[in-house]
């Protein structure tokens, strides 16, 4: 059992910077893919970042590419998410999630997800 607890999310204004970490326990994450995902108010849940067990290889959807980078420290079982150049249609609650994949993962299909953490992009 993996869990995934998010931490980072806040306030902040449009064009602003955020840096989200995500910290895993229970297992090592080290031959885990991951990802970040988010889902505002009365939407559907969106695809955000991916990255493989290495970090060598990384996927981001168009809305958000350029702008958000994920990253991981598998000495530190943590992941992260910098989102730069924010807007207020990046307000939404944010996600982490890991799959036992030495793969990378650009679907919905993750095996244990965060109670995730809130972002509010202010205009």
């Amino acid at each position: 059992q993996v869990l995934l607890v998010e931490s980072g999310g806040g306030l902040v204004q449009e064009g602003g910077s955020l840096r989200l970490s995500c910290a895993a326990s229970g297992r090592t994450i080290r031959s885990y893919a991951m990802g970040w995902f988010r889902q505002a108010p009365g939407k559907e849940r969106e695809f955000v970042a991916a990255i493989n067990w290495s970090g060598s290889r990384t996927y981001y959807p168009d809305s958000v590419k350029g702008r958000f980078t994920i990253s991981r420290d598998n000495a530190k079982n943590t992941v992260y998410l910098q989102m730069n150049s924010l807007n207020p249609e990046d307000t939404a609650v944010y996600y982490c999630a890991a799959k036992d994949s030495i793969n990378i993962v650009i679907s919905a299909a993750y095996d244990y997800w965060g109670q995730g953490t809130q972002v509010t992009v202010s205009s």
